[in-house]
């Protein structure tokens, strides 16, 4: 039975950890990532307001849409990090209080 739990403990351990820090580390990425492009938004407002540049918006939201695509890939990653259940468990729970306490 004991040779059983060890496995099981170590998969829930890790999982939990590495989950904590990722979701951590997500919640600190997604805040710099959207004070980024709040402030390359406001540039662009301003530089387009004074005159000094014309944006192309089309081509503006086409290529942000593409970005947007990419990042939606990168969840194709993680599938089978947390393919697990006892690992996936614990690293949705510590990825989710990492997210929170982030």
């Amino acid at each position: 039975m004991s040779e059983l739990l060890n496995p099981i403990i170590y998969q829930l351990g890790i999982g939990g950890v590495l989950g904590f820090f990722s979701g951590y580390a997500l919640k600190k990425l997604t805040k710099l990532i959207a004070v980024l492009i709040g402030l390359a938004a406001l540039s662009l407002i301003y530089l387009a307001n004074e005159g000094i540049i014309t944006v192309n918006y089309d081509k503006l939201i086409e290529k942000v849409q593409s970005l947007l695509r990419i990042a939606g890939q990168a969840t194709d990653m993680i599938t089978p990090i947390v393919s697990g259940l006892p690992f996936a468990g614990s690293f949705l729970a510590g990825a989710a209080l990492g997210f929170k306490l982030g």
